[in-house]
């Protein structure tokens, strides 16, 4: 059962996690959600993504079965140190959010030189 807040139940949404070679992939489903009402955050090593869908419910209308609508949809994941955090981007699209995260480039080890004294 979503947790209410306010009016909306707040709710988790269905979320896929992908690694491939270039970084990692992050899709959410979450239908109904305007991108004017989509809110995705990085802090330290926490990603957060908050957003309201909206199906235009009117007044007057009695709602017989509900398995998705107007919710409230929040999830927060771990970003791992493998992530350039400054190159995370994200689109949206026909109520799919698809986060990309990508993979840090490696460097190289470096050898020290030894001062003799």
């Amino acid at each position: 059962m979503p947790k209410r807040m306010g009016k909306r139940p707040r709710v988790q949404p269905p979320a896929d996690f992908v690694e491939r070679a270039d970084g990692f992939y992050l899709y959410l489903d979450m239908p109904g959600v305007d991108k004017e009402k989509l809110l995705l955050d990085i802090e330290n090593d926490k990603l957060s993504v908050h957003a309201k869908s909206n199906f235009g419910l009117t007044a007057g209308e009695r709602v017989h079965s509900m398995e998705f609508g107007e919710v409230e949809y929040y999830a927060r994941f771990e970003v791992s140190e493998l992530v350039d955090k400054e190159k995370v981007s994200a689109k949206f699209e026909n109520g799919v959010l698809t986060i990309y995260l990508p993979k840090r480039e490696e460097v190289p080890p470096k050898r020290i030189q030894i001062e003799v004294l």
